[in-house]
């Protein structure tokens, strides 16, 4: 049986709200394609080695399954996504997806201001683009489907603040320092860490967005600044591998993130990571790829930015996204936490 969060997540996906705003160019009307027998989506994540992005490419899938059931034209999405992050590679990705006959190209931008020129330019030669997670917000791209970033950052230093009693001392581990929604994010968490006198912000991290890499920097950090007690982690790079789960004392040290995939859940079971905020990931593919169905082949309205809201996570709701997950096609979900 599908979840509340399902019912929830489906109906947030729908609704429009403010959000990255488009420029003059970006609602540009797009010729629909027709009604012809098959209708490629080009996707490009920024790396293919982040389970998030391998999670979007799941719904993308499943939803373009459904439009061909459904529809009758063949739907199909091609992974064009590089092995790790590199704005210059997702360029030569979006001129290698027009150059084969994409319909469309759905993208998320390692660096959006490396990407306007490529995007633009594909608009240009007829082939349109959506966005997800990481905005392109100045460029062509007729839609963008993602949270408010400062507000993820807002919610997570939010949260943090009381886990720690409204005092302490805080990390940031923030990702790529070149991605336009990170950025946002640690603005809000900054933002959010000002009205809280007792809490000061020792430093901001950042790392290549690999699990290991990003545990790493959390206990370099931890080493050269031993009197940090809380960390926010606007993305949940670190907890997606076991390392933390010996090296941090959740008597000591709590953590805020987002995300909540099947690899994070021991760090809520452990109370290392009471709260993590969820984005619904399979999301970002599922509703994008119908977005794009609607607006580029039958040539409905869809608005500039597709709001997504995230999923507290906590003890006493981590068997139900447990199942959730598992709901969306997870094959990694810890059987004890299915129930919980």
């Amino acid at each position: 049986m599908k979840s509340n969060v399902v019912i929830a997540a489906a109906a947030l996906m729908l609704a429009a709200c403010g959000g990255s705003k488009p420029s003059s160019d970006s609602t540009a009307s797009v010729t629909p394609a027709g009604a012809g027998s098959e209708f490629r989506i080009a996707m490009i994540a920024k790396s293919s080695s982040n389970p998030v992005f391998l999670s979007g490419r799941k719904g993308a899938e499943d939803a373009a399954a459904e439009l061909t059931k459904s529809t009758g034209v063949r739907v199909t999405v091609d992974w064009f996504t590089p092995p790790s992050e590199d704005a210059t590679v997702q360029a030569q990705r979006i001129s290698e997806a027009v150059n084969s006959g994409a319909n469309a190209i759905l993208l998320s931008a390692t660096d959006a201001g490396k990407l306007v020129g490529a995007v633009d330019d594909a608009v240009a030669r007829g082939v349109p683009v959506m966005t997800f997670d990481s905005d392109v917000p100045t460029s062509k791209r007729f839609s963008f489907y993602g949270a408010n970033d400062s507000l993820i950052g807002v919610q997570v230093m939010a949260e943090l603040a009381r886990q720690l009693g409204g005092k302490g001392r805080i990390g940031i581990i923030a990702g790529n320092q070149n991605a336009p929604n990170l950025q946002m994010r640690v603005a809000g968490v900054k933002a959010e860490a000002k009205k809280t006198p007792g809490i000061t912000i020792v430093s901001t991290f950042y790392h290549p967005e690999t699990g290991q890499d990003a545990a790493a920097e959390v206990i370099r950090a931890q080493n050269a600044y031993p009197d940090i007690t809380g960390w926010a982690m606007i993305g949940g790079w670190p907890l997606f591998t076991n390392a933390l789960l010996t090296d941090l004392d959740p008597q000591r040290v709590k953590v805020v993130s987002v995300d909540a995939l099947p690899v994070e859940l021991a760090y809520v079971d452990r109370g290392i990571a009471p709260v993590l905020f969820a984005q619904p990931t399979y999301l970002w593919g599922y509703t994008s790829v119908k977005t794009i169905f609607d607006k580029v082949h039958d040539g409905k309205d869809v608005p500039p930015h597709v709001q997504m809201e995230l999923v507290r996570v906590d003890r006493a709701s981590l068997g139900k996204w447990a199942r959730q997950l598992k709901d969306w096609g997870f094959t990694d979900v810890d059987p004890k936490y299915l129930t919980m």
